[in-house]
């Protein structure tokens, strides 16, 4: 146990600059928009689902597999935030990423051991999988939730479960061409929860989350180890030493 709390710590450190100026960014708006509103038990749990879910993002962004257990928390956070809001598909949408990235990504080697020395890209076939993937997800999620519930956003709600579910499989699957679809979702949850903030069923606080997962989507093409081949390289060499380490320990 102690050196899997160990392992935790590592996962935290040697993350881009950037990434932690825009976590401690996030955390002062969610900070200001918490204390500026009404505080009830559903403001609260927003507040921690969205600083825990911007760290498992930036965790992603860095290709750090303790974005798993803050994904898990911060799921289920979110899940009690989309049910008060009537956003039933956001409750999918993190379901989802439970058990398509957050559960997978604890129990893979693949994402455990040095995992950005394994990123890889598209082909022109997968990428054909991926949209239309994306599109039936789309069609079907729309139409079942719009006739089995009472949400009153469901095809906003649609696009935006279909969108971050399959940038979740992608994710898994270690293809960096995943941020495209990241930063898809983050435009259309900002959107549903602007929406849904505008009609009175959610804090602003998840519109603003939304916000900081566009910004932390556009650092990803340009500083990430997804895309920066020498943020890439630093960060083998420190997973490979780290990973020695441990070896000459054991």
């Amino acid at each position: 146990m102690k050196n899997y709390l160990h392992f935790l710590a590592h996962q935290l450190k040697g993350w881009p600059q950037q990434n932690y100026y825009l976590f401690f960014f996030s955390l002062g708006c969610q900070v200001m928009t918490l204390v500026n509103d009404k505080i009830t038990w559903i403001t609260v749990i927003t507040f921690i689902g969205t600083t825990l879910g911007v760290l498992c993002i930036l965790a992603i962004n860095a290709a750090k597999s303790v974005n798993g257990w803050l994904g898990i928390l911060s799921a289920i956070c979110f899940i009690i935030v989309g049910f008060s809001a009537k956003n039933y598909l956001s409750i999918g949408e993190q379901l989802a990423y439970v058990v398509t990235l957050d559960i997978p990504v604890l129990l893979s080697a693949n994402w455990n051991i040095n995992m950005v020395s394994k990123i890889r890209k598209f082909t022109g076939k997968t990428w054909v999988v991926a949209i239309l993937s994306t599109i039936a997800v789309y069609l079907v999620s729309g139409y079942l939730i719009g006739a089995l519930t009472n949400d009153p956003r469901p095809w906003i709600d649609a696009i935006s479960f279909s969108i971050s579910l399959t940038a979740g499989v992608i994710c898994f699957l270690r293809y960096n061409n995943q941020y495209f679809w990241w930063l898809a979702s983050g435009i259309f949850q900002m959107v549903l929860w602007g929406i849904t903030f505008a009609q009175g069923d959610a804090s602003l606080a998840m519109a603003v989350n939304s916000m900081v997962y566009i910004i932390n989507d556009v650092l990803a093409f340009t500083i990430s180890p997804w895309y920066n081949k020498r943020e890439r390289a630093r960060l083998e060499k420190e997973e490979a030493k780290y990973s020695a380490n441990l070896n000459t320990q054991a």
